[in-house]
């Protein structure tokens, strides 16, 4: 594509933040792996230099995210863990909890409850 990036490989930025994955057209699009320089990862479906589709996120402390992404935000089904164990499993909205969930905690007990904008407004009786 005339010294456009496309197909598979890797690109380094200046930062030392990384993608390996495919390419179209010079975007991120497709299968890929980025990693940030401070350690972040996002292994997942891209679409035009955007988290876009299913993939797992990761930080550095042991927070991780796995389920859906639309416009490089959390949207759809997902579960957000937190390194001390506890989980919440459900709606995202804009990359907030958004509508029905589970939360689990540390002791894996779980709570089915109602969240708005990312923040929790009932828990429902199971």
């Amino acid at each position: 594509m005339q010294g456009k990036k496309h197909g598979k490989g890797k690109f380094t930025w200046a930062d030392n933040s990384t993608y390996t994955g495919d390419f179209y057209d010079n975007n991120i699009h497709g299968a890929g792996i980025y990693e940030w320089a401070d350690g972040r990862i996002f292994s997942g479906e891209w679409r035009n230099n955007k988290m876009e589709g299913y993939g797992t996120f990761t930080w550095p402390d042991g927070r991780k995210y796995v389920g859906e992404y639309v416009d490089d935000m959390k949207q759809g089904e997902g579960t957000f863990e937190w390194p001390d164990g506890r989980r919440y499993i459900g709606a995202w909205d804009k990359g907030k909890q958004h509508g029905r969930g589970v939360y689990v905690n540390a002791k894996n007990e779980q709570k089915h409850g109602e969240w708005e904008h990312g923040k929790r407004i009932r828990w429902i009786d199971n």
